[in-house]
């Protein structure tokens, strides 16, 4: 397991360790840049196929007005590239041993952070639909709340059996926590009435 001692985020508690850091799958990017992959083939392809489809156009005077296009287009394809980019990096899960953060990058300037508790969950699934994700182990992960946000989800994040795991083991220290705390409460609490 990767040292995350390293690591903090904004609103970390002084007690609270950073256990994994996840991000969505890079086969989910991946098919994201075979867009960017098309694009740019057309792109290229644009040098031969521009004067077939625009024989008219063949003069000297047109080859800046062609060049200007092919670079607009350029330009665009790079901004794809790079909120694809910026949009897989800064999707984010936290998992500490006490609860789950979720960075969720929505547009570039747009970003949403939520919280839940490890103590609030009461349901955790695994959804892995289909051969790719199956050979590759990516799904999504749904972590069930009584709180108004009713499910947490982690989309298409890597191994999320072992993933589900882990949470379930936290959630039931944490619950086993609670418990021992409740009885040393209990015990002070009689230990006080028979004295």
């Amino acid at each position: 397991m990767k040292n995350l001692a390293q690591y903090h985020f904004d609103g970390q508690k002084k007690d609270e360790i950073i256990l994994l850091v996840l991000h969505r799958h890079w086969f989910d990017i991946l098919i994201q840049f075979g867009v960017i992959f098309f694009m740019l083939l057309l792109l290229a392809r644009s040098y031969f196929i521009s004067s077939f489809l625009f024989p008219n156009f063949q003069g000297e005077e047109f080859i800046p007005f062609f060049a200007f296009l092919r670079n607009l287009f350029f330009i665009f394809i790079w901004m794809i590239f790079f909120v694809i980019w910026i949009d897989y990096y800064l999707d984010v899960w936290i998992v500490t041993n006490k609860r789950i953060v979720n960075i969720e990058q929505k547009a570039l300037f747009s970003r949403i952070t939520s919280e839940l508790e490890l103590e609030n969950i009461q349901d955790i699934t695994t959804d892995v639909h289909g051969v790719i994700p199956t050979f590759l182990n990516y799904g999504n992960l749904f972590v069930q709340t009584a709180a108004e946000k009713e499910r947490f989800i982690f989309r298409n994040i890597p191994d999320p059996y072992s993933v589900k795991d882990l949470i379930m083991n936290l959630q039931n220290k944490v619950e086993r926590a609670e418990e021992n705390q409740f009885g040393e409460m209990l015990r002070k609490k009689i230990k006080k009435e028979i004295s």
